[in-house]
């Protein structure tokens, strides 16, 4: 009790001494971000939104942004940042940059050492006036990256410590104990892709007060410009042509995956949003924490990815779109992850024994054709291309997917960081050594996805786990709601791929295995054991072998139409999810045949329908 106490009172005196001698500031937070990104895929890993210097090779213009210090004088700088290519490489990386304070460059440059998230120290300033002019400098457009910046008249460092350091940000950021009330809502939906959209674009239809919460700027997820994945799946189809009419309406009309930002029509999507006087969009904020009342969720608590401000937001129902299921494992909710055994659930596509693979997460790319030659700087960080390895191709889509033997939620960022890895490795080949280089002396990286396409990490369970044969014997339940169309879509390592890289796949290839048209039952939308909370997604309740057929987002918008119409429902008969299910079902069954639809489109959605056998006779 004593040493908690004594411990307790010294981190106190530091963080006192901290704020009289230092100033803490956020990357994320400049003013002008210049050619730097705000990447926030990983807060819940350390903790922060960053910075990242995402050229393809070209460097970024500054970031910038002008601070006041608490006095004149010297101080020593530190930089949270490390070396993003230390998996593969041990020496120098290439994400480096300088930090410029006054327009002078202060010490050693950064973001090319270190194995994880730590402190570096930049060297020493002597500042002679106490308003200050920060900039970042990007050496080399290959990621770079930066979370925060240090300032101290003192020998101390911020702690490196997850739990420490949060505590820290906020004190020196000078952060309220408690979060901004956000207001209260009838439902609170978490997650703006597809799936997060339709859901709260169906609810605020139908009359209920709804918050969206996403964590960028843009809505879509994965059908983004950011990320430039084409909708999957068919939507107005049978049993239930009346699903999909808000898909039809937000999706966009040209499909294609990695292709020009305009075919993801982003305006669209938050155009559709803003238009509902019943949602209230909380773009750019990041869901990290929850309150609960027993086995109900009363709060979700989010964060501004730039800002750093945090809001609360109260309602008697909430719905995880995240794709991760964070709400549901925030609240406790029972999930699954991996493949199941074959014994299981008797699954004839599920493996023997249960396994912790999943599917990857795509890195998409594609390079442009110029009038004159350009050139690519060398990159070898740890992976080795060469005649008989590379991939002699001007673009990469779904099929460049790594992370199936990592953990999809703690492991995220070394996922995506191989994806860039093998991306900038393979082009730098073919732009200077392969044999066929010729063919792309004119050619030039044009958009490198920095914000991963993810297929699979955590799934929810409801109160009903759909599993192959449902799929497959057309097996309908009472509450079957929106049709899934695409096959069992299963993606494993390339075997080409894992033949010349074991263990470091990044392509891969797709097994099939078609269905009929076939209802998702209701019950796969809500969990079984936290009372209050819906979910729309890929993390619906289902297992690894269901969700392959399930995951495309033409399907996930439909979870999403439905989770809309039943929040409405247990709105106005003050019930939960399952009371929906158990009382109402005829309501939701009534709302599922009228559709909530509002404006007379045309479904020119006639792109990426999946491989069905069609309607079970």
């Amino acid at each position: 009790m004593k040493y908690t106490f004594l411990i307790t009172f010294l981190f106190c005196s530091f963080l006192l001494s901290a704020q009289k001698n230092s100033v803490f500031i956020e990357a994320e937070s400049f003013s002008e971000k210049g050619g730097w990104v705000v990447d926030q895929q990983f807060m819940d890993l350390m903790g922060s939104a960053y910075l990242m210097a995402h050229g393809m090779g070209v460097p970024v213009d500054d970031a910038k942004t002008t601070i006041k210090v608490p006095s004149t004088g010297k101080y020593k700088v530190f930089v949270r940042t490390f070396n993003w290519t230390s998996p593969w490489y041990k020496g120098e990386g290439p994400g480096q940059f300088k930090l410029i304070v006054n327009g002078n460059s202060v010490g050693d440059v950064l973001g090319n050492f270190g194995a994880e998230w730590e402190w570096q120290k930049a060297g020493e300033v002597n500042i002679k006036n106490k308003e200050v002019t920060l900039s970042l400098h990007d050496l080399t457009g290959f990621n770079g990256r930066i979370d925060a910046i240090y300032l101290t008249k003192g020998d101390d460092v911020p702690p490196s410590d997850l739990v420490a350091l949060t505590k820290f940000r906020k004190k020196m950021l000078n952060l309220p104990e408690k979060p901004k009330d956000a207001g209260e809502f009838d439902l609170v939906v978490v997650g703006g892709g597809v799936a997060g959209v339709a859901a709260a674009i169906s609810g605020a239809r139908l009359g209920i007060k709804v918050a969206l919460i996403q964590d960028r700027p843009v809505l879509g997820g994965n059908n983004s410009s950011e990320v430039r994945v084409h909708l999957g799946g068919r939507a107005m189809v049978e049993p239930n042509p009346a699903l999909g009419e808000i898909v039809n309406e937000i999706g966009p009309t040209k499909g294609g995956n990695a292709q020009p930002a305009e075919y993801y029509e982003d305006d669209k999507k938050m155009s559709m949003v803003l238009a509902e006087e019943n949602i209230t969009l909380f773009a750019s904020c990041r869901a990290f924490a929850v309150k609960m009342k027993g086995s109900r969720i009363t709060q979700v608590i989010a964060k501004n990815i730039e800002t750093s401000d945090e809001l609360a937001f109260s309602a008697p129902l909430f719905a995880d779109c995240t794709g991760d299921g964070t709400i549901g494992y925030l609240a406790g909710a029972d999930f699954a992850m991996g493949r199941e055994g074959r014994n299981e659930y008797d699954e004839p596509s599920a493996p023997k024994v249960a396994d912790d693979m999943t599917m990857g997460a795509s890195v998409q790319w594609y390079s442009v054709e110029g009038d004159e030659a350009s050139s690519f700087p060398e990159f070898e960080y740890g992976v080795e291309f060469n005649e008989e390895n590379s991939q002699q191709v001007t673009m990469g889509e779904w099929t460049w997917e790594t992370g199936m033997n990592y953990d999809q939620i703690s492991e995220f960022e070394r996922i995506r960081d191989y994806g860039l890895l093998v991306v900038y490795s393979n082009w730098s080949y073919l732009k200077n050594y392969s044999l066929e280089k010729a063919k792309y002396q004119n050619r030039k990286l044009d958009w490198v996805a920095y914000v991963a396409g993810k297929r699979e990490s955590r799934r929810l369970m409801g109160d009903l786990i759909l599993k192959e044969q449902d799929l497959t014997d057309y097996v309908v339940y009472p509450d079957g709601s929106a049709p899934t169309s695409w096959t069992i879509d299963l993606h494993y390592p390339d075997p080409e791929n894992t033949k010349h890289f074991p263990e470091n796949e990044f392509k891969s290839i797709a097994v099939h295995k078609k269905i009929h048209l076939y209802p998702i039952p209701y019950r796969c939308f809500y969990s079984r054991n936290v009372d209050n909370l819906f979910m729309a997604g890929r993390n619906i309740s289902v297992t690894h072998v269901a969700l392959g057929t399930v995951r495309v987002m033409r399907t996930t918008g439909m979870m999403g139409e439905v989770v809309g119409m039943a929040a409405s429902i247990a709105t106005e008969h003050d019930t939960n999810p399952r009371g929906v299910y158990e009382n109402y079902l005829g309501e939701l069954r009534n709302l599922i045949d009228t559709g909530v639809g509002k404006y007379d489109m045309e479904n020119a959605q006639d792109y990426n329908l999946g491989r069905t056998l069609g309607p079970k006779e």
